[in-house]
């Protein structure tokens, strides 16, 4: 498995990064072990999780997946062939991440980044996280589709040079080694840099937003800053949340598959999308190809993506994922893969 720079770090990550964020509800840590065991055999070193969880967020589960990894750990004693990313919720009513009775949001304070820091390091039976993400902005912004109204920036929010402040305190500990974003704008990514060169605080490594055929937002602004400024991309949701493999296709909804169990992919059903999915998956069959595969390969061939976040509920699934990045990739493929794009355009940002 090719490997790739992380930012400014010095760490090299494989081009694949193991997603783990069903574990904890449809997978089990059985399962999540033996997706862990796999990944690894095939020269995976990257993997990616977060306090909040597994998916879709319930205070039941909240953690799952870290104390899934953190056994796999000590189960397996691999903690060091792992190069390990977190993230922290940003802000969110759903106060119960935090053992406060009196909170009622979810912050990045300095107090809530101690408690999240050490929670997952604890639930992740380790003394250091390499990679810590902030999940989604503390301040109101234009993410998962959603626009800024005119209100939205008269809202408070924590700032930049302070939610680097906290996390340099548990950098210095040896806490976190590193630190990305994620879900974040050009503008978030930009006032981070400056804050960090101004303050010498630690610099933003990464970003972790969703890319793929039917969402190449980041390319409209975000490419050329992190493209300048050595900021890693990970890409996630590579299979616009299994739209793009197909088996949604005319309506259809798997028994075992996350639309059918939890109703939350209406990102991917607005106007047009349909059409622009059933247009690469057309593409794919004409070609020859398995969908998935030509979804994962298209993200692994940009010239600014570090690493491909895949996720499977299946060993079949994860097995395709990960074939994926021996698939050949010709200009032929990138032409038509373009002359798509420009008919429908990001039809599920």
């Amino acid at each position: 498995m090719e490997k790739r720079k992380l930012g400014r770090t010095g760490l090299e990550v494989t081009t694949c990064c193991l997603g783990t964020m069903t574990w904890g509800q449809q997978n089990t840590e059985a399962e999540g072990h033996e997706q862990m065991d796999y990944a690894l055999d095939r020269g995976i070193n990257f993997f990616d999780t977060a306090e909040l969880y597994s998916i879709p967020r319930d205070e039941k589960t909240q953690g799952s997946t870290e104390r899934i990894i953190g056994s796999w750990f000590k189960d397996r004693g691999a903690r060091d062939k792992v190069i390990l990313a977190s993230k922290i919720v940003g802000r969110t009513d759903a106060t119960w991440y935090r053992d406060r009775d009196d909170l009622t949001e979810c912050r990045m304070t300095k107090d809530q980044v101690d408690e999240a820091v050490e929670k997952s390091l604890t639930r992740l039976q380790t003394d250091y996280i390499d990679l810590y993400q902030l999940h989604w902005p503390d301040r109101v912004a234009p993410i998962f589709g959603g626009k800024m109204r005119k209100e939205h920036y008269a809202a408070d929010y924590e700032p930049f040079e302070e939610i680097l402040s906290h996390l340099n305190d548990h950098v210095k500990k040896g806490n976190i080694l590193h630190i990305g974003l994620s879900n974040e704008t050009a503008f978030g990514v930009m006032r981070f840099l400056a804050e960090s060169d101004k303050h010498d605080l630690p610099r933003v490594q990464s970003i972790q937003n969703a890319y793929s055929l039917v969402n190449r937002t980041f390319e409209e602004a975000l490419e050329e800053v992190c493209v300048h400024e050595e900021v890693s991309l990970l890409a996630y949701s590579p299979l616009a949340q299994g739209y793009l493999t197909g088996k949604y296709r005319n309506g259809a909804e798997p028994e075992s598959s996350r639309k059918k169990l939890f109703h939350m992919l209406g990102r991917y059903e607005k106007p047009h999308a349909e059409d622009a999915i059933n247009s690469y998956v057309d593409l794919a069959a004409e070609k020859g190809l398995d969908p998935a595969k030509l979804a994962i390969k298209f993200c692994d061939t940009r010239h600014f993506v570090t690493s491909t976040i895949i996720g499977a509920t299946t060993m079949d699934q994860l097995k395709t994922c990960l074939d994926a990045f021996d698939m050949e990739w010709s200009d032929e493929l990138e032409k038509e893969v373009n002359k798509l794009h420009a008919r429908q355009p990001n039809p599920c940002p």
